[in-house]
C-alpha cells in the first residue's frame, strides 16, 4: 500500500516536472505589439504664468442652463489661453446672486473624460497661488463641476477629438451661447 503510494507520487512528480517543457500553453506571454506602435512620450505641463486682475469689459458670461444654479459665471476674455502643453487656461469668476464673487485662474485637459486644475485664487485684486501639487481632477457629469462641463463639452475643446477650440471659435461660441447642431451629434465617449 505505501509502495503504490510512493508510486503513484513519483509519478505525478515526473509527470508536474516535464509538463512545463511540453506543455502547448505559453506561461507569461508578452503582449503582442506591432513594431510599428512606439511608446508615446508621457505628457508634462508647461510652465503657468498668472494673469493680471481681470477687467469688467473682458468678462464673457457662460450660459448655464439649470434652474437651480446660484451663481452666475463668467470667463475672463484677457487670459483665455491654449498653451503649447494642450492645457486651456483661463480665469473663471463665479458670481453669487448677492454680487459676491469668487475667482479662481484654472486649467482645462480635453481628454476623453475631461479634467481640470486651480492653479490659484483671486483675492484683493491679487492672484495667490494655490498649493494643490499635481492634482488633476476629473470634470465627470454636468452635477459635479456644471461650469467646467460645459466649458469642457461646449466651448473650449473639439468634441470627440479631444483637442482644444482655436481662441476665436472659443470666444464666439461664448458669446453666442450655442454650438453648431453639427458637433453636438454622432457618439461620445462616456
Amino acid at each position: 500500500m505505501r509502495l503504490s503510494k510512493l508510486v503513484v507520487v513519483l509519478v505525478l512528480l515526473t509527470t508536474v516536472g516535464s509538463a512545463g517543457a511540453e506543455s502547448p500553453f505559453v506561461f507569461g506571454a508578452e503582449e503582442v505589439v506591432p513594431k510599428s506602435i512606439k511608446p508615446g512620450a508621457k505628457w508634462q505641463e508647461g510652465p503657468v504664468n498668472l494673469p493680471t486682475w481681470p477687467q469688467e469689459s473682458n468678462l464673457i458670461q457662460i450660459p448655464l442652463d439649470r434652474p437651480d444654479e446660484h451663481f452666475t459665471y463668467f470667463l475672463d476674455r484677457a487670459s483665455l489661453a491654449t498653451e503649447s502643453d494642450g492645457v486651456v487656461r483661463y480665469t473663471l469668476i463665479a458670481e453669487s446672486r448677492t454680487g459676491a464673487r469668487n475667482l479662481t485662474f484654472e486649467g482645462i485637459r480635453c481628454t476623453p473624460n475631461g479634467v481640470f486644475r486651480i492653479y490659484a485664487f483671486g483675492q484683493n485684486r491679487d492672484f495667490k497661488a494655490a498649493h494643490t501639487g499635481d492634482d488633476w481632477q476629473g470634470i465627470g457629469k454636468a452635477g459635479t463641476h456644471p461650469v467646467r462641463h460645459e466649458l469642457w463639452r461646449h466651448y473650449l475643446c473639439v468634441p470627440r477629438l479631444f483637442k482644444p477650440r482655436p481662441k476665436n471659435d472659443q470666444i464666439r461660441m461664448l458669446r453666442s451661447g450655442r454650438v453648431p447642431d453639427i458637433e453636438n451629434s454622432g457618439f461620445l465617449s462616456n
